[in-house]
């Protein structure tokens, strides 16, 4: 058997101590430590520029046949205040233009209107109607007012469709619509008309 001394555990323990206060207590740094420099943005490249603005605001303003002024439209966000209103959301469906005829009819009839006559107005909501549709929205949304012996109906489909132009030249055509228009905004497309409600004045021929 070796003459080798067995340790304590505790003279272990005792050794460890000593090599640690040899050693020294653990300071603090007496500055604080570096902090990294912030990471700098990376350089964006130049966004492509359109060729051409973007056609955000298109209308088509017709003379009255009266003379008078026609009411100015407010195109950045339609608001319609002290006028009389209704509106109604329908399914953008092939059945939405006969009930928005309908809803239209009775309203301004109920409103005292006699004129328009039902036909113009028919073609004129079904225009409008036709165009909201036509850009494949689950839903529309028809609004009509009136002001000043002028009826506005407005039409929105809640997508993000392009103006179509070609609507504005059809609704021109319409007897009584005295100003029109459509744009795209952050409520969907929306196309409006603006119909006179009392029969033009005849002219006197110069003498």
């Amino acid at each position: 058997m070796d003459g080798d001394v067995p340790v304590h555990p505790r003279d272990e323990e005792a050794a460890v101590e000593e090599q640690m206060e040899a050693k020294g207590p653990k300071l603090p740094p007496s500055h604080p430590p570096r902090t990294p420099p912030p990471q700098k943005k990376p350089v964006e490249a130049p966004r492509p520029q359109p060729a051409t603005k973007p056609k955000g605001v298109t209308s088509l303003q017709l003379p009255p046949p009266d003379g008078r002024k026609v009411a100015a439209l407010a195109r950045t966000r339609m608001a319609i205040r002290n006028r009389r209103v209704a509106n109604w959301s329908l399914t953008g469906d092939r059945w939405a233009a006969k009930k928005s005829v309908a809803r239209v009819l009775e309203t301004i009839r109920n409103w005292g209107y006699t004129r328009p006559e039902d036909a113009p107005v028919e073609q004129m909501v079904a225009l409008l109607v036709g165009a909201a549709v036509a850009d494949s929205g689950k839903r529309i949304s028809l609004h009509v007012a009136d002001q000043e012996e002028m009826l506005l109906v407005v039409v929105l489909s809640h997508t993000a469709a392009e103006p179509d132009e070609d609507v504005l030249v059809r609704l021109a055509a319409v007897p009584g619509v005295s100003s029109c228009g459509t744009d795209a905004g952050p409520d969907g497309r929306r196309v409006w008309a603006l119909m006179e409600t009392t029969p033009p004045r005849r002219r006197t021929p110069a003498a």
